[in-house]
């Protein structure tokens, strides 16, 4: 049948108008994909460029030269060495084994070590490379770097290692770095590339811990041409990595040695501090260790002697141990009710030998007594009954209030690890802690440093550097970072009656310079750098009715591990107070025949800056001494070796 003309015209036109859509449909197509290739082909050239290049290229960090760590003078406490290694990159050595198997014919692998690598391997993306041998020879790198078509992803490196060229000095103030471990990624939240490198360094404990993004500075790259076996052709370009910080202590190395040998292999530690700015001279836990055994991993039997030392060389006991402190905390006592005005100096109390509360005794020291006592006379003599009286007029809030304010019951942010708070307890926090209620008798206790209190020897040497001076002064251990100044610890006005603290110090200056004084055998007869003090016996048992009626009271009839710890603190020179020293001899007996000769020593070793002359000692003393002296200067590195080790 015939189209009419209208019907063929209609028809026609759709035609056009589908051929329309149709040919824009294929236009905008054609018009698209035009686009995306221009953008895969300009656009994005370099990164496909790349993604090829992988096939042939490596990029590779550049672990940066770590921080050193210098004494306030800039002796070298922490620093790099050259050390040379071979490392391996799985995916680039193809078999492993073959691989290995070649490489030991021309370097010796220590079998432990080599079973460690290959587990690094198996944990480790396979691109990172792992050390298979440290601390090689020249000779042997070079057998290896002439035998690399041999091995391929071996390759023969110098890098650098950590070194502590002062040994046991700074082992628990420094630290130690050693080998990343899964423990140490899992404590940061956005891990650094670096610390993904198997047995990369980094601080464990100490300085080098607390500080480790300093230290560690940031990382380089390079990228290297390799084979179609994985060996480096040639290295296209290098971007190097930033060193990390150099830090300074405010720790005088001479005095810190001294410290070393004077203490010897008693476990006891002392701190010295500056009175100036906060700066920690001294701070010395006994006995102690290498920490660069620790560098590479220590071996299991080094560990175990160490863990297994009664005396604990380990711990740091200057800021992670905390004691009863004893007589030491009664100037906390007595400067608390003077402030309170429930006493003056001069007030007396008597003193039988004990003190009854609550239908129990509270003996003094001195079984028979000491009489009549006032503050200086109390200090002097170290009477207990005074304070006992004391602690029922002001109550444990008071004496807490004074404590914290002193410095006590707090932790001091020093970059030293395991920090103890110490503890100054009040009521809400017995009850808190042990459910009890607070009794009399837990006040009478604290009065004279016992009970719940505990202190660690920096808070001993801080509420002793407050006292002197009337500041808050707060420990500093950092000196500079990349020779920048870190803030003062000299502190401000601690708004205490300036009255009060003079009867304070002038009754601790009786009892180093009073014949009945407690210390006055560890006086100091040097006008010049006379010192005020105060003997401490923190009792680390409770003696039985039975041990009592046998006599056996008597640190000397006791196991070394049951006797009470020796105290002692002090600030000199009297009349221009520059250090405040505080000492803990753990086990040690009195403070007066323990602690007081140690601090003494080291307190008119920190006033000169070197041996100090005998004339600064008792005429009866001065024989001993020299022969101490004699002796420590044997066990003390000499000038020209302190003079190596400077920066």
């Amino acid at each position: 049948m015939r189209r009419s003309a209208s019907e063929t015209a209609e028809s026609a036109a759709k035609i056009t108008r589908r051929g329309l859509i149709v040919g824009g449909a294929q236009v905008a197509f054609v018009g698209v994909l035009g686009a995306r290739m221009r953008f895969m082909q300009v656009d994005q050239a370099d990164e496909f460029r790349l993604l090829a290049d992988e096939n042939r290229i490596n990029v590779r960090l550049i672990p940066p030269a770590r921080g050193q760590l210098f004494d306030r003078n800039g002796a070298v406490i922490a620093e790099n060495e050259p050390s040379y290694r071979i490392t391996m990159v799985r995916e680039d050595a193809g078999d492993v084994n073959t691989v290995i198997a070649r490489l030991s014919t021309l370097v010796e692998l220590d079998d432990d070590e080599l079973n460690r690598a290959l587990n690094e391997m198996k944990r480790s993306a396979p691109f990172l490379p792992v050390t298979i041998a440290d601390r090689i020879t020249w000779e042997e790198l070079s057998r290896v770097a002439a035998n690399a078509p041999a091995l391929p992803g071996v390759t023969p490196e110098v890098g650098l290692s950590r070194r502590y060229p002062l040994g046991k000095d700074f082992a628990h103030v420094a630290g130690y770095v050693g080998p990343v471990s899964q423990r140490d990624l899992d404590r940061i939240d956005d891990p650094d590339q670096l610390l993904r490198i198997p047995r990369f360094q980094i601080g464990k404990v100490g300085v080098e811990a607390n500080y480790e993004d300093i230290l560690r500075g940031k990382a380089g790259a390079k990228r290297v041409e390799v084979n179609s076996v994985g060996r480096m052709m040639r290295e296209l370009d290098r971007r190097e990595g930033q060193s990390g910080a150099n830090v300074q202590l405010t720790v005088d190395h001479k005095l810190q040695n001294y410290v070393q040998a004077r203490l010897g292999e008693e476990s006891a530690s002392v701190v010295v501090m500056d009175l100036k700015r906060g700066d920690l001279l001294s701070i010395y836990s006994s006995p102690s260790y290498d920490p660069n055994k620790f560098v590479r991993g220590i071996s299991v039997a080094d560990y175990a002697f160490l863990r297994d030392n009664n005396h604990r060389p380990l711990a740091s006991k200057t800021v992670q141990d905390a004691y009863p402190p004893g007589s030491t905390f009664k100037m906390v006592t007595a400067l608390a009710a003077l402030e309170e005005g429930v006493i003056t100096a001069e007030d007396t109390v008597h003193c039988p030998g004990h003190l009854e509360v609550s239908d129990r005794k509270f003996h003094c020291w001195k079984r028979s007594g000491h009489g009549h006592m006032n503050l200086e006379l109390s200090l002097r003599e170290s009477c207990d009954v005074y304070y006992y009286d004391l602690a029922l007029k002001i109550g444990i809030e008071k004496i807490t209030e004074m404590a914290r304010k002193l410095g006590m019951g707090v932790k001091h942010d020093i970059p030293m690890s395991a920090v103890a708070s110490g503890l100054t307890p009040t009521k809400d926090w017995k009850l808190r802690t042990r459910g009890k209620e607070w009794v009399i008798g837990d006040t009478v206790n604290a009065s004279i440093g016992q009970g719940f209190v505990l202190s660690s020897p920096l808070h001993l040497a801080v509420m002793t550097a407050r006292l002197a001076t009337g500041r808050s002064i707060t420990p500093r251990l950092i000196n500079t970072v990349n020779g920048i100044a870190q803030p003062s610890g000299a502190g401000e006005d601690l708004g205490l009656n300036e009255n009060n603290l003079r009867k304070i110090r002038k009754a601790m200056f009786a009892v180093s310079n009073n014949r009945r004084g407690t210390a006055y055998g560890s006086r100091i007869i040097e006008d010049a750098f006379r010192m005020a003090g105060k003997t401490g016996t923190s009792q680390v048992r409770n003696i039985s009715a039975a041990e009592r009626a046998r006599g056996v009271t008597s640190n000397a009839n006791l196991p070394w591990e049951r006797r009470d710890h020796a105290l002692f603190v002090n600030f000199a020179p009297y009349d221009n107070p520059e250090i405040a020293v505080a000492v803990v001899v753990e086990h040690g007996g009195g403070g007066s025949t323990a602690a007081a000769p140690i601090a003494r020593d080291v307190t008119l070793q920190a006033l000169y800056g070197e041996d100090p002359p005998l004339t600064a000692y008792p005429s009866k003393d001065r024989g001993r001494v020299r022969t101490l002296q004699k002796r420590l200067k044997e066990l003390r590195p000499s000038e020209q070796d302190d003079d190596k080790g400077r920066a």
